[in-house]
């Protein structure tokens, strides 16, 4: 295929930015060749529809289910068909390549699927049905990776591909850090003896150098790879760190924004509807930075969500939440955002910043310290460390002296306000069945994060889901029919009206409007969330008291609930989805 006027227009502006005017029309010119070097499916063959409140996403790696006999995919596969069905529509894939570490995220080959997991046909099984989700690894890549072995060895084309820095040079105290760990680590190169290489995340996690034209086309080729496998979503990881200049912090930089416009260029005319998926695990205003304007990310996470919610759920109180979620701006057109509340990774502290205050902050993390959790670090420019990421399971952290009745209550309480806020839910498979924090998983890994990545026996949790009453059936019953509710509802699109609205501490309301269409009525849903253990009176005016109404319906619990004078109780831990009748 072909670019438009428009588009090469666009992209030899950025790339000239990058790289100059001559280098820009060369690699403008490899793009092309890229574009045409195999059929990609055109808006004739493949167009993928835009999101809408029947989509939801499930995040899992490829080998959390395993049994005798098969690929792990394929055991995945079949979890999904048996127990999760349509329910959700797309599936985040985690890294599904050879590796060395860090459970995936250090790739040793970008185009080849794991034999441990499967191959691309497993791959293409899952992608029959449901929407595929697949990492861009783009930051880093494995020491062990061909590239690297070429650097190592002095020749082409990985001799020029990775970032070389002076361990002494000052100006690295700028260098914003997500770890505690060295940011330079020193490999021995053929004829050259010893040398520093930037190494963000680990030391077997080496970074590319994104300021050689070579290496952004390495990676377009990787990307529309993917995308003639099938994915929908391409998510780009620890992209906020693509672009080192020294003198400045190296995160978030104009360069790396021109970057992900490039790819958005290419994934807009490769496959119209491919949406690609920035993870950058930084503030807020930083985090919404990836929009750009409507010409970069199509769609960002909502990282604040998870802490915030676990900070209101431990606390009780939920005035940050509010203040949050109330100043949250509506994502640009064609736009959207994630919202999730636990993953692969642990529960970020950068997101709170701004949001609470250090006190608050250090007295949540106390609490998750009691019940198992860990607290892994950054290096700050002075020297110090400060809280980076919490590794606790989700459901674990939501236990308490009250019983597992009341820690399942919390837990769902959290799975439904990402399930009511503006954007598309996304759920964390080990979510889905209650897991509690796999203690074993650390101690055998020496990895904090394993904590949360428990790895099943199918056959042993198949036992569990089908012990009548088990937590693990419960659960997944329960969110999985609220999934199902809200595909009915067209006020939970993407793009629905939200607002939200001025109530008592410790109670979080949310009113989603959808738009108005021709033929149809547009239904309002509020709601409504109680954080705290007591029972609590909410104003429910917004649907029943300003026209009169004595009652309304709660779509959860199937039932209607009378709301005097237009007040409703709430039990503790109450989440309801509110429409007038």
């Amino acid at each position: 295929m072909s670019l438009s006027r428009d588009v090469k227009d666009r992209a030899t502006e950025l790339l000239s930015a990058l790289y100059g005017c001559e280098a820009a029309q060369d690699t403008l010119t490899a793009l092309e060749g890229l574009l045409a070097e195999d059929e990609i499916p055109s808006a004739k063959t493949r167009t993928w529809p835009a999101l809408s409140e029947r989509d939801a996403l499930l995040i899992t790696y490829g080998n959390t289910f395993s049994a005798p006999g098969e690929p792990p995919l394929g055991t995945l596969l079949r979890f999904l068909k048996t127990h999760v069905g349509d329910a959700i529509s797309l599936v985040h894939l985690l890294p599904i390549f050879p590796y060395s570490s860090d459970d995936g995220f250090s790739v040793v080959n970008y185009l080849e699927v794991s034999p441990e997991l499967g191959g691309w046909e497993d791959v293409a099984k899952i992608g029959e049905q449901y929407g595929l989700t697949l990492d861009l690894v783009l930051n880093h890549c494995s020491r062990s990776h061909l590239w690297f072995q070429d650097y190592i060895r002095g020749e082409a084309p990985g001799r020029d591909y990775f970032v070389e820095a002076d361990p002494a040079d000052p100006r690295l105290a700028l260098v914003t850090r997500p770890r505690n760990s060295p940011l330079l680590t020193p490999v021995e190169v053929r004829d050259q003896g010893s040398r520093w290489v930037w190494t963000t995340f680990s030391a077997d996690q080496v970074d590319l150098d994104f300021a050689n034209p070579a290496v952004l086309l390495e990676y377009v080729r990787i990307l529309l790879t993917y995308i003639r496998r099938g994915a929908r979503v391409v998510r780009l990881d620890a992209v906020a760190y693509l672009w080192k200049t020294l003198g400045t912090p190296c995160i978030n930089l104009p360069e790396t924004h021109a970057v992900v416009k490039c790819l958005r260029l290419i994934v807009d005319a490769a496959v119209p509807g491919t949406l690609l998926l920035t993870e950058t695990n930084v503030p807020q205003v930083e985090n919404l930075s990836y929009f750009g304007e409507g010409n970069e990310a199509h769609l960002i996470y909502q990282f604040s969500l998870a802490p915030l919610l676990l900070y209101a759920l431990t606390l009780g109180r939920t005035a940050a939440l509010q203040t949050w979620a109330a100043e949250l701006p509506p994502p640009p057109v064609g736009g959207g955002y994630v919202n999730f509340t636990a993953s692969h990774d642990g529960v970020g502290l950068r997101p709170l910043e701004g949001l609470v205050s250090e006190a608050d902050r250090d007295a949540l993390l106390r609490r998750m310290r009691e019940r198992g959790g860990y607290v892994s670090m950054r290096r700050l420019p002075d020297g110090r460390d400060a809280p980076y990421e919490l590794n606790i399971s989700y459901f674990t952290a939501l236990g308490g002296d009250d019983g597992e009745a009341a820690q399942l209550a919390r837990f769902l309480l959290a799975q439904t306000v990402a399930l009511s806020l503006q954007g598309v839910p996304a759920l964390y498979v080990q979510s889905l069945i209650a897991t509690e924090s796999d203690l074993l998983g650390v101690e055998r890994s020496g990895q904090t994060r394993a904590i949360n990545r428990r790895r099943w026996d199918y056959g042993e949790l198949n036992a569990l889901l089908a012990r009548e009453g088990s937590v693990q059936i419960r659960c997944l019953n329960e969110i999985v029919r609220r999934l199902t509710l809200r595909r009915a509802h067209r006020a939970f699109h993407p793009e629905a009206g939200q607002r939200v609205l001025d109530t008592e501490d410790g109670i979080f309301a949310v009113l989603r409007t959808p738009r108005a269409e021709p033929g149809s009525q547009a239904v309002p849903v509020l709601c409504l969330f109680n954080f705290t253990p007591e029972t609590r009176e909410a104003d429910v005016a917004p649907l029943c008291g300003g026209e009169g109404r004595q009652s309304l319906v709660d779509v959860i619990g199937n039932r209607r609930i009378a709301c005097p004078r237009g007040l409703i109780r709430l039990p503790a831990y109450a989440a309801l989805w509110l429409k007038a009748v």
